[in-house]
């Protein structure tokens, strides 16, 4: 079947017996032209079926009022709320947001970080998959001075700005919530170490057992991808060992689920018997029995900010030599898999 040509404006100014001219800047709302005739060049291109050449216009102009955003997993509650706040600033400014998620593979990332470069995006927020250790593919926007926006997962070696949460500090609140509920033998169940996130988190969870006098057992603690399986396969580990523990930290809330379905199938009572605290606060967490304490991060607002960030940088407001590392607050959320004492 052949193909219908595309309608110009030079179609919709036949159409109106005016110029090609007056099509063009009605259709960029400009004040010169009435809004009564705005109006119905608008109704009469949407009719025709007329649509702007993107492309020709992003060549003249070198910008295509496009932003992409990479997330390793679109179904993370924390993930989407980010992207929620990037589109909310993204739309009131304009721009319109491309969305991949990478399934946390490395070359997943690689091939979508270059079809965005390809498609001549005009900047780039991302979190880095759990795989990616070469950040190599990145260097396609900053060599090139397209700018580029790290959050919550950041690529140490490239020159950005990043907008993380305080993880350390994350961690130390769950593991001390813990200690101070009684707990004595308090497990980890962290993310891989190539990811400063988990590091952090690590790092806080072994502050947390320092301060309170409670040395760290190595043989507690474990690091993997934090799915349902792992979480499943960590605590079995864990309680198979000589001392088990009686309480586990664990670096998001799909593990922490995981552990609490585990315990209470092996007829240990939460959190009187065992106590779990994960991270994100995942809309599960609030409504499965028990209820898991975790720590809430901020991500509607790390969106907004990352957005606002962006855009100041496409448009040309902040130098590219400007950048920071915005580091935003957690709150310790204590549900009944860890509450055993009154508050």
């Amino acid at each position: 079947m052949d193909q219908k040509p595309e309608t110009t404006i030079h179609d919709i100014a036949r159409k109106l017996n005016i110029s090609a001219s007056t099509v063009s800047r009605a259709l960029k709302d400009n004040p010169l032209i009435s809004e009564k005739t705005r109006e119905l060049i608008k109704k009469t291109a949407l009719e025709m079926g007329y649509r702007p050449n993107i492309i020709a216009a992003s060549f003249r102009t070198k910008k295509t009022n496009t932003i992409g955003v990479i997330v390793p997993l679109i179904n993370r509650h924390f993930f989407s709320s980010v992207i929620s706040g990037i589109e909310e600033v993204a739309y009131s400014e304009g721009f319109t947001v491309t969305i991949s998620q990478s399934n946390d593979k490395y070359r997943k990332e690689v091939y979508i970080t270059q079809s965005l470069f390809s498609n001549r995006v005009d900047g780039l927020i991302l979190s880095i998959g759990m795989e990616t250790l070469d950040t190599s593919h990145l260097k396609l926007f900053s060599d090139k001075n397209i700018p580029l926006i790290f959050f919550d997962r950041p690529a140490k070696d490239i020159k950005a700005h990043k907008i993380v949460v305080d993880d350390f500090k994350g961690g130390y609140k769950a593991t001390r919530h813990l200690v101070e509920q009684g707990y004595k033998r308090i497990a980890h169940i962290g993310g891989p170490l190539n990811l400063s996130i988990y590091r952090d988190r690590l790092e806080g969870y072994l502050k947390a057992l320092e301060d309170s006098g409670m040395k760290a057992d190595k043989n507690l603690i474990i690091h993997n991808s934090l799915t349902r399986d792992d979480g499943t396969n960590s605590i079995n580990t864990l309680m198979k060992n000589s001392i088990s523990p009686d309480a586990v930290f664990c670096a998001n809330d799909t593990s922490a689920l995981s552990v609490i379905i585990y315990i209470q199938n092996s007829g240990i009572k939460i959190p009187e018997e065992f106590g779990v605290v994960g991270f994100s606060n995942e809309p599960f967490s609030e409504v499965v029995t028990p209820s898991i304490s975790t720590i809430k991060q901020p991500g509607f607002e790390m969106g907004k900010i990352a957005g606002e960030l962006l855009i100041d940088q496409i448009n040309g407001k902040h130098k590219q030599t400007d950048f920071r590392t915005i580091v935003m607050p957690t709150e310790l959320i204590i549900r009944n898999s860890s509450k055993r004492k009154s508050l």
